[in-house]
């Protein structure tokens, strides 16, 4: 299916939602979110997987705002990411869905399985989800995102690009273009830069450390769904220790590693990452 074929909108009281939608419209619902960084959607982290997933499932591929497909939000990306995802949901008129979710679409599936523990079913995480123990944190790969965000360059976008694969050859000149053209849109830019230049990851901390909010991570054991957690070996973004904690914390939760494999894993190990997501999204218990 190609990307006009798929593409959907789905009007909001916060404006429209655009989404991708593969398999039968009676099958049972799978939700996918994409992950941050230039020039990311939901169609480029999971295009490559509609055509397994979507014989099993009514694939649905959000497109979160402020990442440059749906309509933009004043708020900073990750804040408006989990309402979103609510509003999709109810206007698909979705009790229950499995989901999946990449690097920050994880902790937004994740965050929205602790605030609403009967609308997920089953959870799969693809990195980024959990909390450095032994790692330095930010990573190399966020280091190397900010940078860019800071001041946009086609190099700084291909050392980006590097930290996020083990194997390089997968940074093509192809992607790089792609990246590049919708990275460098202007209110794309901007709403990376609320998420990702120097000032905004101190400003979160500081208002992090500020808040009497609990942290998502000190909340894991609120998780019902059966919870997978894949994890890219070589992941130079998040850690591999980042999984320690959820996978210490989380009631029914498993952990399966890819050898030479970076942050994605859905890409860069496609085959035993699907046979592993497909094995535990349609197994009975």
């Amino acid at each position: 299916m190609s990307y006009e074929e798929s593409l959907r909108e789905l009007p909001t009281e916060s404006g429209v939602l655009r989404y991708h939608e593969a398999g039968p419209a009676d099958g049972p619902p799978l939700l996918l979110l994409h992950g941050s960084g230039p020039g990311v959607t939901g169609w480029r982290n999971y295009r490559g997987n509609l055509d397994l997933f979507a014989q099993h499932f009514r694939c649905l591929v959000l497109e979160l705002p402020g990442f440059g497909v749906s309509e933009p939000t004043d708020q900073h990306p990750m804040v408006a990411a989990l309402p979103a995802v609510g509003r999709f949901l109810d206007g698909l008129g979705l009790d229950q869905v499995d989901m999946i979710g990449n690097s920050m679409g994880g902790i937004v599936a994740t965050r929205f399985a602790i605030a609403n523990p009967d609308r997920v079913r089953r959870l799969v995480t693809i990195g980024g989800m959990g909390r450095a123990i032994f790692s330095p944190a930010p990573g190399e790969g966020i280091n190397l995102l900010m940078e860019f965000t800071e001041e946009p360059t086609r190099e700084r976008l291909v050392q980006w690009l590097n930290s996020m694969v083990f194997d390089r050859s997968l940074v093509t000149e192809e992607l790089i273009e792609e990246r590049w053209s919708h990275a460098t849109e202007p209110s794309t830019l901007a709403s990376a830069r609320k998420m990702y230049s120097r000032a905004a990851i101190e400003a979160m901390g500081q208002a992090a450390a500020a808040s009497a909010e609990t942290p998502y991570w000190a909340q894991l054991h609120k998780v019902k769904a059966r919870t997978l957690i894949t994890w890219g070996r070589d992941d130079r973004v998040s850690p591999m220790d980042m999984a320690l904690l959820p996978m210490r914390t989380i009631p029914e939760v498993e952990l399966h590693v890819f050898p030479n494999c970076g942050h994605w894993a859905m890409i860069e190990q496609k085959a035993a990452w699907e046979s592993t997501v497909l094995a535990f999204l349609t197994r009975a218990n």
